[in-house]
């Protein structure tokens, strides 16, 4: 994948944009930043969104700006003249995206089917949208045309909303979603930018769906650790699982044979994506302990530490299962 592809799947959802008003657009791009999202796909649907990504990009460069709804060469020309890092169709025009790629900017054209996906491949493409998302099939039909097609992933555009993103954005084929329930125009055009921002929060914590996996217990010995387990067995009648290093009493408390991360111990939080999860909370400043990364054995980030603790207490993401 390209940089700005990599940079969108670290951020996850794509605001799709209809600018009515230019006035409105940089305010709206600042919103947008200040709620952990900052994307924006800003459509061609009216006259004003050329003058729109040119604003944005001028007075909120921190926003990775794509325009959408791109249905020509010249659009595209226009598009990249006026500050965007990347096209976004509807549908899959050879023409267009051949122009995009000659102009070495990013291209994500809508596909539907497995014709349109293997046009993309020969076209030196890896990333596509799905639109309509929902109206087509959903995730079930990503993932069921998604199977002869390894390298590629999927941008889900169409019907995706606050009660349905985490179910998309936990398929390890979805790139980021595009969506609009946080910027809807009424919003936009009165000028109520502080909800834009509260709803962008709320869409990042839906994809995000954090949650307390367990509680570790530091202990001095294994003996110690297989009293306090068995005691969390007997008065509440938790499983008890004994491991290399640790013991389990029940799904959520973990009791350490040893001195583990944390002055007393740890607490893991569960994340629908741990990469994304990290990429959200580096954006408000939070700091890693990089020699405590997990990986799969695809290379995915699966458990990585806070560099802080939190009242004496280690805190690391895990993937949720």
């Amino acid at each position: 994948m390209n940089a700005v592809a990599e940079e969108l799947e670290k951020i996850g959802i794509v605001p799709v944009i209809k600018i009515d008003d230019v006035e409105k657009a940089a305010p709206l791009a600042r919103a947008l930043a200040a709620g952990g999202i900052p994307a924006a796909e800003v459509t061609f649907r009216t006259a004003q969104g050329e003058e729109a990504i040119r604003r944005i990009n001028r007075d909120v460069p921190e926003i990775l700006l794509g325009a959408g709804t791109v249905l020509s060469v010249e659009q595209v020309d226009r598009a990249i003249d006026a500050g965007a890092k990347f096209i976004v169709s509807p549908g899959l025009n050879p023409r267009v995206v051949s122009h995009c790629l000659k102009k070495n900017i990013p291209v994500i054209p809508g596909c539907a089917n497995p014709s349109d996906i293997e046009q993309a491949l020969e076209l030196g493409l890896d990333v596509v949208k799905f639109f309509p998302a929902e109206q087509s099939g959903g995730l079930e039909y990503i993932k069921a045309v998604a199977a002869p097609y390894p390298t590629v992933k999927f941008m889900p555009t169409g019907g995706i909303n606050a009660s349905n993103i985490a179910k998309y954005i936990s398929y390890d084929k979805i790139l980021a979603c595009g969506g609009s329930w946080m910027v809807g125009a009424d919003l936009i055009n009165s000028g109520n930018f502080e909800k834009i921002t509260a709803l962008c929060r709320e869409a990042v914590f839906s994809m995000l769906t954090f949650s307390v996996a367990h509680i570790g217990i530091n202990n001095s010995a294994a003996a110690e650790a297989e009293k306090a387990a068995q005691f969390f067995s007997l008065l509440f009648g938790f499983y008890f699982k004994d491991g290399n290093s640790s013991i389990f009493a029940g799904d959520n408390i973990e009791v350490m044979k040893s001195q583990g991360y944390g002055k007393n111990g740890h607490i893991g939080i569960a994340t629908n994506s741990v990469a994304r999860a990290k990429a959200w909370l580096e954006r408000q400043g939070i700091a890693f302990n990089d020699e405590s990364i997990k990986k799969d054995g695809k290379g995915a980030l699966t458990l990585i530490y806070l560099r802080e603790e939190i009242g004496g207490f280690a805190v690391h993401l895990t993937q949720r299962k």
